[in-house]
């Protein structure tokens, strides 16, 4: 009796510490990186998480997955790794290193990222019911220092530019740059997405006058705050369409200066009378003078008078039309000059002295 007591003792012993062994061994909990890890585009990414207390994890259920716990990224199960059970686009391009698996840390390494890695990732370790999870957040990134800027031929509203950018991700900050690095406030901004989920970018600065002879577009990624930016200096000459048009409303002011002089020495000529040809000279100039400003009045409602948006896609057709219809003003002007003064002196060849028409006519 008392033999069997003792072992009975005993038997209680042992099997009251394989129960606390037992219990222990499911308090545990799972560690890993708490930042962000950030991966490049095409590179690899190591996530790693660990038990605490380090204890082995050769028996447990290792799983990872991303949004659903039954389409496991990698698992690890029994000792075995269970390809055929993981999601098939990270059979081949995921491992699990298992170096310090006896210490209870794992590390999942994953091969060629693309934008679709992105997101969270599960870590789960498992004992029986009882399991404890680890979420690492991958932040994949794409900097591109493919940027250009295109130049679209100068019109009378200024210089577009547009500069164009592909191969970023997450979204860039993106804007215009002067030599001082004062930002320049945008014409426009465009993204787009291409079928690998990188961002293309677009951005528009319409330049109306020489102010910015140098400009840059600048890009940042937010996520690593690398930078890339191209410069481009632009030619007086290029704002030289302004120029021209004041050139050619002065060249009309003088040309009507210079046809109303002649006129009134025609008149006086004809006339002998100062006071007559005055009054003569005053009548056709004033008829001249209301059709010519009545001409570039409409122009000047026209070159000012905002039709398009600078960031509307129809904008540069706009100014090209302004200019075709600047032209035709302008070309009515010239016309209209040499009919005006034929009907002057056509209508007061009857008011001319006879004494003065016989002159001529001997002439």
């Amino acid at each position: 009796m008392g033999t069997t007591g003792v072992l009975l003792s005993a038997l209680c012993v042992v099997l009251y510490f394989l129960q606390m062994v037992a219990l222990s061994s499911e308090q545990f909990i799972v560690t890993g990186l708490q930042k962000p890890v950030l991966a490049p585009l095409g590179g690899n990414v190591e996530l790693s998480c660990q038990l605490f207390p380090p204890q082995e994890a050769q028996h447990m259920e290792i799983r990872w997955f991303r949004n659903r716990y039954t389409e496991p990224v990698y698992l690890y199960r029994n000792g075995k790794d269970l390809h055929g059970e993981t999601i098939s686009k990270y059979v081949e391009r995921t491992e699990l290193l298992k170096d310090a698996i006896e210490e209870g840390k794992v590390t999942l390494r994953i091969f060629k990222l693309t934008a679709d890695d992105d997101g969270s990732y599960h870590c789960v370790f498992k004992v029986g019911e009882f399991y404890e999870e680890h979420i690492t957040e991958v932040k994949f990134t794409a900097t591109s220092s493919d940027i250009q800027i295109l130049m679209h031929p100068p019109n009378i509203k200024g210089v577009m530019l547009e500069c164009h950018s592909g191969g970023w991700f997450p979204q860039p900050h993106i804007e215009w740059r002067d030599s001082k690095g004062k930002v320049i406030p945008a014409t426009s901004k465009a993204h787009s997405q291409d079928e690998t989920k990188l961002f293309n970018m677009t951005i528009t600065l319409l330049i109306e006058a020489s102010f910015h002879r140098n400009v840059t577009c600048y890009l940042q990624n937010l996520l690593t705050h690398q930078e890339e930016s191209i410069s481009i200096v632009l030619s007086g000459e290029l704002f030289s369409c302004k120029r021209v048009w004041i050139t050619i409303l002065t060249t009309i002011g003088f040309m009507l200066i210079v046809s109303c002089v002649t006129y009134c020495v025609q008149q006086h000529l004809i006339y002998g009378s100062f006071s007559e040809a005055i009054c003569h000279c005053l009548k056709g100039a004033m008829v001249l003078v209301i059709s010519v400003l009545a001409i570039i009045g409409t122009m000047l409602i026209l070159l000012l008078f905002q039709r398009v948006p600078a960031s509307d896609q129809h904008f540069e057709l706009d100014a090209l039309w302004l200019e075709d219809i600047s032209v035709i003003l302008f070309l009515l002007i010239k016309m209209n000059e040499v009919p005006i003064g034929s009907c002057f002196n056509a209508s007061n060849q009857g008011n001319i002295p006879e004494t003065t028409r016989q002159m001529k006519n001997m002439n």
